[in-house]
């Protein structure tokens, strides 16, 4: 049950692999959402574009970083476990993350935003080193030494537990969007949020029947 469960994310994600097209001088890109092809829009389009604030770009560039974690977690997996459910979770993960880094950079790009953020945000900082500030969920410095440095069962383990309290931190990320009066209105921003929120959720649930394999 599980297998088939995979494949269906697995497949869906194939299905949606991303595509880009050229935008001309002085258009303005419009980033598709995750899989679909960005389009060149006219330059007077700028000026209808639903309004952006501060924190649909922090939003972003954290959610940046928040992935780029979850991809280099994911990329652990074939070196340390031989599990065929988990080898198959980590390449939908980092299929899927990969895809959706690439179009917050076009959405910020678009809207002439850096994707790092500018600087760090100490209320979410709370790894051993405070000068690397982390987004809801991420795994510390300690606990991917850990993972790095596990195999087998013990891996999978650590993985499906870290990547659940990772999901989990984006689940929180989402909400606090939504929950800021003004924010997430632009509606490629909405869709991506809202389509992150339910990815994650579904995936949550995937990985908590996975973990009782192990308890």
């Amino acid at each position: 049950m599980l297998r088939t469960s995979l494949l269906i994310l697995l497949a869906c994600t194939a299905h949606s692999c991303a595509q880009s097209r050229q935008a001309l001088p002085g258009s303005v890109v419009q980033p598709g959402p995750p899989g679909a092809p960005s389009k060149a829009l006219p330059p007077a389009t700028r000026a209808s574009e639903a309004p952006v604030d501060a924190a649909d770009i922090e939003f972003m560039q954290g959610m940046i970083m928040h992935h780029q974690q979850a991809v280099e977690m994911s990329g652990l997996i074939s070196d340390r476990t031989r599990n065929k459910a988990m080898l198959d979770l980590g390449r939908r993960i980092n299929l899927s993350q990969s895809d959706e880094i690439r179009f917050m950079h076009n959405w910020l790009a678009a809207r002439g935003e850096p994707a790092a953020m500018p600087k760090p945000m100490p209320m979410h900082a709370h790894g051993e080193d405070d000068s690397m500030p982390l987004m809801p969920g991420m795994l510390t410095r300690a606990q991917m030494d850990e993972l790095r440095k596990a195999g087998g069962a013990q891996f999978d383990r650590l993985f499906l537990s870290g990547m659940i309290q990772h999901h989990r931190g984006a689940l929180a990320m989402v909400k606090q969007l939504f929950d800021s009066g003004g924010s997430g209105q632009d509606p490629e921003l909405f869709d991506f949020a809202t389509d992150v929120d339910n990815t994650q959720r579904a995936e949550i649930n995937l990985m908590e029947k996975m973990l009782k394999d192990y308890r």
